[in-house]
């Protein structure tokens, strides 16, 4: 009896040593990359301060840190609620301009942005858009704005999305003559 203990054992022992070999043996590719570094949506701006009639430039830019192409891509941009509360302060996005990107909402407060696919892993797409002020607008605080992102990869089998929280876009709005 003590025989089949030790044969089962050995066995048991024999069957692990094999899956751990095999384990270990697999090519490094099947594992799963982690994807890039880095945020997905970044913007920046012409400048931190603007006056009633004068045009700052804000860039986009999304990068695809997956590790499969991006085959759909889907942006908003929207006024936070402050500036939404300020009647007198009046701006709009003018132009919305990149090689491939579709905006609506040009002429208003608020834009849709759809980006050209597939957007190859590590590769970006940056829009320029122009907000102007308007002459007579009240300035004495600040316009912000903040995006909703969404985009699927992996063959449409994966997607990502939410809000990306951008506070260093606020732009100044100050009085003219400041």
């Amino acid at each position: 009896m003590r025989i089949t203990h030790l044969t089962r054992a050995s066995l048991t022992a024999l069957l692990a040593l094999a899956a751990l070999l095999l384990g270990t043996a697999l090519p490094a590719a099947a594992a799963p990359r982690a994807a890039a570094a880095g945020p997905d949506l970044v913007f920046t701006t012409s400048q931190a301060t603007a006056t009633p009639g004068s045009t700052v430039n804000v860039t986009m830019t999304f990068t695809n840190n997956q590790d499969t192409d991006v085959w759909f891509v889907y942006q908003s941009i929207q006024p936070t609620w402050p500036t939404t509360q300020r009647p007198d302060l009046k701006y709009s996005f003018d132009s919305c301009t990149a090689q491939g990107v579709t905006c609506s909402g040009t002429g208003g407060t608020s834009l849709g942005v759809n980006y050209a696919v597939p957007v190859p892993p590590g590769a970006q797409r940056s829009v320029d858009i122009a907000l102007t002020i308007v002459p007579d607008s009240g300035c004495n605080g600040y316009i912000g704005f903040y995006s909703y992102l969404y985009y699927e990869y992996n063959g449409g089998q994966s997607s990502k999305d939410g809000v990306v929280s951008t506070p260093e876009t606020r732009i100044v709005c100050a009085p003219a003559g400041s």
